[in-house]
């Protein structure tokens, strides 16, 4: 309950009268350097903005629950999945890849989907998008792939000759760049929209036996999107429509929710399944790995406030709780890292002490001092371990098995081996058994729309070597991007087909 008639005071809790006038030399003279008042406003007024997010930087959140509906843990001993009906607060944080904080929320692009689950056994993040594949599968590429969809260096403007290249030079990209360009990558809203884990994960159960498991989020709103010409002209009327739909369906009381499912894969399967089950660009197939229900997700709150709640929260794959695990995903391997990373650069190295990133639960460790520390730092209690002072023991009941690897030989492995470059198959099927005929029309208009903005010297190479692609997956969606686009179809394209 909020304190009435409050003193106005400043931070260090002195009671001050002059918020509106400054300390001036006579009414007309200049201003004395003694009015701290002045100088602590606007000292932190300059500071309001933390760094954004390098990617991911608008956005909007929510908080709310999930409530587990069906047995797994034949799968996981997570305590969150020990028994039905089982329920623990989660926070949310829908988001656009590309474009600054700014930036309109109906852009042509991936949607972030970061689901953290606050658990009696940790905090575990979940962190999406809503596709279930990735433009790239390594993540030292991860740099370039976003300076591509960030500014050209020269211009400072948004270039599709640098995004079409990087793509016509990179095939593994296909099955990401195909969904993009589908009335997928202009959803209605983020309440009509699926979420999934993308990443290939693992889980462990009480006998120490493991699975690797993928994760869906369905939305039970149903699957809506704008087509290309709707999302632009929604840019000019409302560059944050997706924000304001979740704050007004959840004020109304009309709470989204999302079926959370998994997918399944024995180790015996992970070995002769046709791709690399750890291949971010590459989908396992629901008629060989069907989806198991998990449970419920609904939001129901909308955080009190935005600064606090959403724009200093902060998700990473690196935190996952016991029972749920990682995989050798390259790119999950590289977010692991670089996740906290950049959230000790933007937030500080104390970021899991704010609020809304902060465990609801015991958390013990010998983690001290930095800045923002805001706990008590420990106390008197020792900072080393071991020691002979302190109660603080490791459980070995959380410990997990070993991981058995493939191989013994460290290299610089080239990421089509193995049969890793067969970028062509997957985006075939999407094109040609997923899509329906208007999906596929506006899926094509969409790839002509942008290509068509493909400027420069390179520009017909550029085409060409996309277009060879497109041919590559689809002979029908390489035809007609290629007369779209006005471009002569030669031997060169067909010779892969």
């Amino acid at each position: 309950m909020k304190e009435k008639n409050r003193k106005l005071t400043t931070a260090s809790g002195k009671p001050y009268v002059e918020h509106e006038n400054t300390m001036t030399v006579g009414a007309r003279g200049p201003v004395l350097i003694q009015d701290y008042i002045y100088h602590e406003k606007m000292a932190h007024f300059n500071r309001e903005r933390i760094p954004e997010r390098v990617v991911h930087a608008k956005g909007t959140g929510a908080f709310g629950t999930f409530t587990v509906a069906n047995d797994i843990t034949k799968y996981t001993r997570a305590k969150l999945f020990g028994k039905v009906g089982n329920q623990c607060r989660v926070l949310i944080r829908f988001s656009t890849v590309g474009g600054e904080k700014g930036s309109a929320d109906t852009e042509r692009d991936p949607r972030g989907f970061a689901v953290k689950f606050y658990t009696e056994d940790g905090n575990w993040d979940l962190v999406g998008n809503n596709t279930p594949v990735f433009f790239i599968k390594d993540p030292k590429k991860f740099d370039d792939f976003i300076h591509t969809q960030k500014r050209d260096p020269r211009t400072n403007l948004k270039s599709p000759t640098m995004m079409w290249d990087y793509w016509s030079l990179n095939p593994e990209s296909l099955h990401q760049v195909m969904i993009l360009m589908s009335d997928r990558g202009t959803p209605f809203g983020y309440r009509s929209m699926n979420g999934y884990g993308s990443h290939t994960f693992s889980m462990i159960n009480k006998k120490n036996e493991k699975v690797w498991v993928k994760f869906h989020f369905k939305t039970l709103q149903g699957i809506k999107n704008f087509t290309g010409p709707e999302a632009e002209e929604m840019r000019g009327k409302d560059p944050d429509f997706a924000q304001r739909d979740l704050v007004d369906a959840i004020d109304k009381k009309d709470f989204p929710k999302w079926a959370l499912k998994i997918q399944v894969m024995t180790g015996e399967q992970a070995k002769n399944f046709r791709w690399n089950p750890f291949d971010l660009t590459k989908i396992w197939s629901h008629a060989d790995f069907p989806l198991i229900d998990v449970g419920v997700m609904e939001l129901n709150e909308i955080p009190k406030n935005y600064f606090a709640e959403v724009e200093q929260a902060a998700f990473a794959p690196a935190h996952v709780i016991d029972g749920i695990s990682w995989s050798p995903d390259k790119m999950l391997q590289g977010r692991i890292l670089s996740y906290p990373d950049a959230h000790r650069y933007r937030l500080g190295v104390n970021y899991e002490q704010i609020p809304v990133n902060k465990c609801p639960y015991a958390v013990n460790n010998y983690q001290r001092d930095g800045f923002m520390r805001v706990d008590g730092n420990g106390g008197s209690d020792p900072n080393y371990f071991p020691n002979s002072f302190d109660d603080i023991y490791a459980d070995e009941s959380y410990k997990e098995p070993p991981m058995i690897l493939d191989s013994n030989i460290a290299d610089w492995y080239d990421r089509n081996a193995e049969g890793g470059n067969d970028h062509y198959t997957q985006p075939g099927w999407l094109f040609n058994k997923v899509m329906t005929k208007e999906e596929k029309l506006n899926t094509i208009n969409n790839i002509v729309s942008s290509m068509s903005g493909i400027t420069g010297p390179k520009r017909d190479e550029i085409i060409n070597r996309q277009l060879c692609h497109f041919f590559r997956a689809s002979t029908e969606l390489g035809i007609a991007a290629a007369d779209g686009l006005g471009v002569k179809i030669d031997e060169k394209m067909l010779q892969h087909v």
